[in-house]
């Protein structure tokens, strides 16, 4: 079994690594690799170095690092650990706190990206907004494309991404996790 194929698709696609080596991929994740279980369900952690995650995601099965200590050269694991207890515990995270590297996107990723990641704590809105945004107000689909291809859920909240009818759209997590988020956050506006 190729323990990569339990990535989600959007992170395989981003992962520098020769997935066809079972060896080079157990090189590559076990020390930069950890499993948080939050309230919600097992969250994938990836250190792209010692100061910045590139992948934050949900998964069932985790296959690397189960441990509840993360690996001691990449300690930027540790830090986001504390972030998301800070986060379960419903208190919000600054955007300036978050060690994210993201360098996986297309440019019109990473400007929906980084529009996403300004969407207040509590707050939602539609792909038709962020379209808006970054100035391409006919992108709604390319918009919903991007937000789908995300690999830092959580910290670039996708979550917080909903239809222009109110409905809550799609969820690389699944639905119900997006619903628990928005509630966790306070919001008010789920359906």
């Amino acid at each position: 079994m190729n323990l990569f194929k339990t990535f989600p698709e959007c992170i395989r696609k981003n992962i520098p690594i020769d997935v066809q080596s079972e060896e080079s991929m157990q090189g590559y994740f076990a020390p930069r690799t950890i499993s948080y279980e939050s309230p919600i369900g097992s969250i994938g952690i990836v250190a792209a170095d010692q100061d910045n995650i590139s992948h934050l995601f949900f998964i069932h099965n985790f296959p690397f690092n189960r441990s509840p200590h993360p690996q001691d050269q990449y300690p930027v694991l540790t830090r986001v650990q504390k972030i998301l207890d800070q986060y379960f515990a419903g208190k919000p995270f600054s955007d300036s706190q978050l060690p994210v590297h993201v360098d996986c996107g297309t440019h019109f990723q990473n400007k929906v990206w980084d529009t996403i990641r300004r969407i207040p704590h509590g707050e939602v809105r539609s792909y038709k907004w962020i379209a808006e945004q970054i100035g391409k107000p006919k992108a709604v689909r390319a918009v919903g494309s991007a937000v789908g291809a995300n690999a830092i859920s959580i910290f670039i909240p996708c979550h917080r991404v909903i239809r222009s009818d109110g409905a809550l759209g799609g969820y690389g997590g699944g639905i119900e996790r997006k619903r628990q988020l928005l509630t966790l956050e306070g919001c008010e506006k789920v359906k």
